[in-house]
């Protein structure tokens, strides 16, 4: 599973069962309670039982660590702190860029980019996981 933790909205992604394939699945908008976030994402882990998490790490140009970083470790510790599941960080600079690029490729509408382009990105960033392990 990956995760493209956002301030609003959690993109969610999963891999096909022999881990070659990403696939976009959902995007979480948060209630604005940490534990309620990380309760649900947990909840649709061991549901879909995933054995890893792979989470965007937001980092600047220069591969630095910013604000936005500091808030997705925040949820990310909160997150292994709620589940036994193990969590690896990805760089994820430019995937709301190429996500965005793919969906305008695919013609989707501006309106309806807001909705789907955080489960598009983690599934940008679950796909570039994969094919590094490869």
């Amino acid at each position: 599973m990956a995760l493209d933790v956002g301030n609003v909205r959690i993109g969610i992604a999963l891999s096909d069962l022999m881990g070659i394939i990403a696939n976009p699945l959902e995007t979480y908008t948060r209630k604005g309670d940490i534990e309620k976030d990380v309760g649900y994402i947990v909840s649709l882990a061991k549901s879909r039982e995933v054995t890893l998490i792979i989470s965007g790490l937001p980092l600047d140009l220069k591969g630095r660590e910013r604000e936005q970083a500091e808030k997705t470790r925040e949820f990310i510790d909160a997150l292994e702190a709620a589940c036994e599941i193990p969590v690896e960080y990805l760089d994820e600079r430019f995937t709301t860029l190429s996500a965005e690029r793919v969906l305008i490729e695919g013609n989707v509408r501006r309106e309806d980019r807001k909705k789907v382009i955080d489960k598009v990105a983690a599934t940008i960033i679950l796909q570039n996981y994969l094919d590094r392990k490869r």
